[in-house]
């Protein structure tokens, strides 16, 4: 009988290449962690939190990002126990637990006695991407917010973050944290709306980046404009503007029950890739 022998620690910058070969097989599900790998080097002042290896007979087989959110990647089952035993150990210091769905949900099995109960638990949230121009017209008249019309984003971000996620990003700083992120977002040209009488009606923002993909993030219409298909030529606008400037594949994660939204992807050309879970505290 073969023996196989485990370890998980930190990676440090000498572990990059490894990190990255890994994240870069399933870059359409792998899209965060990837981005915060790319654009950090692993350089501990800017990954924003830490990055932890397992391996299998000396080989990297899975990662797990912990941070302001605990992110498995490429987690097989006894990675995901190997991960969660860790994160019991280091103490609870993210807000959710969010990635493909098994293994989130085996590590949340062995988490919930130590860090239960959840605020919210979505366990299935269907992974969707885009590869190719939209099915559908974009809409002409959603473009990239400019730096000047942050305001007017703000309460449309603030709205759609409360509505989803069910607790206002504005925090204990007032929402300082959450706008500039907003603007970092603007000036880098990753948001994008459609305003009439100087509101906005539609937006969506592309959050995470990596050579091999994007995430689009922040989908909203104004309750009042909805049923309107304001979502369908919209999302197809920012695919298109993100297919032909930002990178070569166009994801999103959505809620299993918001049949909405699902049918609006579905329109503009998304396909089903995976499924992610959520584990709100």
């Amino acid at each position: 009988m073969l023996s196989t022998s485990t370890a998980v620690r930190p990676l440090s910058q000498a572990d990059l290449d490894d990190a990255v070969a890994l994240l870069d097989r399933d870059p359409c599900l792998d899209v965060f962690v990837g981005a915060r790998v790319h654009a950090s080097g692993l350089a501990p002042s800017r990954l924003a939190g830490e990055l932890w290896g397992y391996y299998e007979d000396h080989r990297l087989r899975s990662l797990c990002y912990s941070g302001a959110n605990l992110v498995p990647v490429a987690a097989s089952a006894r990675a995901a126990r190997t991960f969660a035993d860790l994160a019991v150990r280091r103490g609870r210091r993210c807000s959710s637990i969010v990635g493909p769905a098994d293994a989130v949900l085996s590590m949340w099995d062995l988490l919930r006695p130590e860090w239960g109960p959840a605020r919210e638990v979505r366990a299935c949230q269907p992974v969707m991407a885009l590869r190719s121009r939209p099915a559908v017209t974009p809409d002409p008249q959603v473009r990239r917010v400019r730096p000047d019309e942050i305001d007017l984003l703000l309460p449309a971000a603030i709205a759609m973050f409360t509505e989803e996620v069910g607790v206002s990003p504005t925090g204990t700083d007032g929402g300082a944290y959450y706008k500039a992120r907003l603007t970092e977002l603007v000036r880098a040209g990753r948001a994008f709306a459609r305003f009439e009488d100087g509101e906005i009606v539609f937006k969506a923002e592309i959050g995470a980046v990596t050579p091999y993909a994007c995430q689009v993030q922040g989908v909203w219409v104004r309750p009042d404009r909805r049923g309107e298909r304001l979502s369908v030529g919209g999302m197809a606008a920012v695919v298109d503007h993100a297919l032909r400037e930002i990178a070569p594949a166009v994801t999103l994660y959505v809620n299993d029950f918001n049949v909405a939204a699902r049918g609006a992807y579905r329109r503009v050309g998304f396909a089903e890739v995976g499924r992610f879970a959520t584990i709100m505290f």
